[in-house]
């Protein structure tokens, strides 16, 4: 899994509340259509987007296509903010440390 396509992917709101409707179930393709103000084509083309970054699979059945979100992909990316996360909290402890320790600015 490629972690820039996740991103790329992630990066426009409609695929990621897409994404946020497949978290609580597969769907097919006219149910994710529902909401949006676009045409079938173009609903397409942002699950393309998703299952070429590995955020959505799909399956057909007749005519039929159900999504389902792939939870290896969402892993990957929580991974990376949990990792951001623990570097940020670590740089804030130390600069908490340094403020209790110098109060008025940097040391005399």
């Amino acid at each position: 899994m490629n972690l820039d396509a996740t991103f790329q992917a992630l990066a426009d709101p409609t695929r990621r509340d897409m994404v946020e409707r497949l978290a609580r179930a597969p769907a097919t393709v006219s149910e994710l259509a529902q909401p949006y103000a676009m045409s079938l084509p173009a609903v397409v083309q942002h699950l393309a987007v998703l299952e070429a970054s590995g955020l959505v699979r799909s399956e057909k059945q007749g005519r039929v296509r159900t999504c389902r979100v792939e939870p290896a992909a969402l892993s990957l990316a929580e991974q990376w903010f949990n990792q951001r996360r623990a570097e940020w909290d670590a740089r804030l402890d130390r600069l908490g440390e340094h403020l209790k320790r110098f109060p008025d600015g940097e040391p005399k």
